[in-house]
């Protein structure tokens, strides 16, 4: 299984460009005109889309389809239409029951678009409403590409790391096994310069060659190794045979790394334009998440169709899926903002402290140049925020 969202591989403005005209073409042949069979909303009520929204709300993800996108996709009404070239899905968007009155399109990032960062594919192509981009990606691209969340969807990232039960018996978290003298495997420098700070982390035992594939962990168990608390787990006891075992694991969250995991946001310099659209749409997109949380059986089933159509070598089944719904809510990555109680909304001190935390991280590294400035107003808003909506 190829999983690589945290290493993207920067192509060519031109090259996603092109790709960008070749997807939207092809879902402007693929919009759905069928009537989705669905009542319509009242006019002019909160789930009435049409007068204040564009006739295709464009959603744009960072990595192939799976759970953890999962409100995207349950908007895609029975009428969708699967544009296996552009890797598109596009139907009437249905929200708690009733059609908007507008279209959705939900674009996966990934391989589709080269690998592009979600925030750039925004500025290439400006039909784009809402992406999903992660905060401290937010601040790496702030000077150029700005953008500003609107809503969260997971409030906790599913980063992990994971370990082997049987090498590590005693451990039960990552300080346990890094004191033990293991190798960390990662595929960028953010995690190990974090662990460094926080977990006690030798610089010598960071190895940031981590592919995503799992041949590393299999031939040497004594690793402590990346991944996603939604997916890795299952994968590793069900679906790797070489390993057909349980592996132990903490998220990343616990030790600092407290970044929003892929919210949703606009392009800084569209946000007046989209504000009436972002009124309705907003609330929209904090339920969509939790109806889904409650009921994921469809929407999973038509993210792993489209992970066949669009046969990129990304693998995903339905058990991942599964196991991925259930992991959000049973390791409390969905849940409501403990500052506010309500779902979706950003905690204004959290965004402080990953200011703080990753402002230096990333000038350190030189994605940003020493002494950059931003304000963590800069990159969120709560405007639009329906504050009765929670999990409860």
């Amino acid at each position: 299984m190829k999983r690589t969202r945290t290493a993207i591989v920067l192509a060519s403005a031109a090259t996603a460009l092109l790709a960008l005209t070749s997807c939207s073409s092809g879902a402007a042949d693929t919009t759905a005109t069928v009537d989705s069979g669905v009542t319509a909303a009242e006019a002019g009520s909160a789930l009435d889309l049409s007068d204040v929204c564009p006739a295709t709300v464009v959603l744009q993800q960072d990595w192939e389809p799976e759970a953890e996108h999962g409100a995207m996709y349950a908007l895609v009404g029975p009428d969708y239409t699967i544009d296996e070239e552009g890797n598109t899905v596009t139907g009437s968007l249905i929200a708690q029951g009733v059609d908007t009155g507008v279209d959705v399109e939900v674009r996966p990032g990934g391989p589709t678009y080269s690998y592009q960062p979600v925030q750039t594919l925004m500025y290439l192509d400006d039909s784009i409403t809402l992406g999903a981009v992660t905060t401290d990606q937010a601040i790496s691209s702030y000077a150029t590409q700005p953008t500003i969340a609107v809503t969260s969807q997971l409030t906790y990232s599913p980063q992990m790391l994971m370990w082997d039960p049987a090498t590590y018996p005693d451990a039960t978290t990552i300080s346990d096994v890094i004191s033990q003298g293991a190798t960390v495997l990662t595929s960028g420098d953010i995690i190990p310069a974090l662990l460094e700070e926080t977990a006690g982390l030798d610089a010598s035992k960071s190895d940031t060659s981590y592919d995503s594939t799992s041949a590393r962990f299999v031939a040497d168990p004594s690793l402590l190794q990346q991944g996603f608390a939604t997916a890795e787990p299952y994968i590793y006891e069900n679906e790797i045979s070489e390993w057909d075992k349980p592996v132990d694991y903490q998220l990343l969250s616990d030790l600092g790394y407290n970044v929003y995991p892929e919210p949703l946001a606009v392009r800084a310099d569209k946000l007046e334009e989209l504000t009436p659209c972002l009124e309705k749409l907003v609330p929209i997109m904090q339920q969509s998440q939790i109806d889904y949380l409650e009921d994921p059986a469809a929407t999973n089933e038509l993210i792993v169709k489209l992970v066949d159509a669009y046969d990129t070598g990304w693998v995903y089944s339905e058990g991942v899926a599964d196991y991925s719904a259930a992991t959000q809510v049973s390791d409390g990555l969905a849940v409501d903002d403990p500052a506010s109680g309500v779902f979706g909304q950003f905690d204004p001190d959290r965004m402080q402290d990953i200011v703080d935390t990753f402002l230096p991280l990333l000038e350190a590294q030189g994605t940003l140049p020493e002494g950059t400035e931003i304000s963590p107003e800069d990159l969120y808003t709560n405007q639009f925020i329906d504050t009765s909506i929670s999990i409860g």
